[in-house]
C-alpha cells in the first residue's frame, strides 16, 4: 500500500530538524575508517494534531525537538557504524519509539565523501506499527 503524505498531513502536524551536522564514524573506504566525518541529519515527524496542539504552551504537551537531536547523537556516538542505512534505520526506529509520533521520515549524507558531488546519502520513511 504507497504511503499517502496527504492523508497523514490532514491529520498530522509535521515537524521537522533539517540541517543537524555532527561528525560520526562512518564508512567502509579506508579514509572513512581514520577518523570521524561530517554528517548531515534531516528528520520529519508526523505527530497527530491532538499530540501537536498544546492548550498551556508548555514543552511536555508537544514532541521535543532536543528529543530528536539527542537520539541522533546518542545512536551516532555508539561507535563505528559501516553503513548510512544502518545508521538511518536505527534513528527511524528510535523516533517512532513515543506513542506521539505516527511516521518519521529520516535523510542522512555524507558531504565529504566525493569531491565531485554535493553529497551521498540514504532517506527512509516509516510508519508507526498498527497496535
Amino acid at each position: 500500500m504507497p504511503i499517502n503524505e496527504e492523508a497523514l498531513m490532514r491529520d498530522c502536524r509535521k515537524l521537522f530538524l533539517r540541517g543537524y551536522e555532527i561528525p560520526v564514524r562512518i564508512g567502509i573506504h579506508d579514509f572513512e575508517l581514520q577518523a570521524p566525518q561530517r554528517m548531515r541529519f534531516d528528520v520529519e515527524l508526523y505527530v497527530p494534531y491532538a499530540y501537536s496542539s498544546p492548550q498551556a504552551d508548555r514543552i511536555d504537551e508537544i514532541v521535543d525537538y532536543d528529543f530528536v537531536r539527542t537520539t541522533i547523537a546518542d545512536l551516532a556516538g555508539r561507535g563505528h557504524i559501516n553503513l548510512q542505512e544502518t545508521l538511518c534505520d536505527a534513528i527511524a526506529r528510535a523516533l517512532l519509539v513515543p506513542a506521539q509520533v505516527a511516521a518519521v521520515r529520516v535523510r542522512t549524507s555524507k558531504p565529504d565523501v566525493y569531491p565531485d558531488c554535493e553529497a551521498v546519502g540514504v532517506e527512509v520513511f516509516q510508519l508507526r506499527a498498527p497496535d
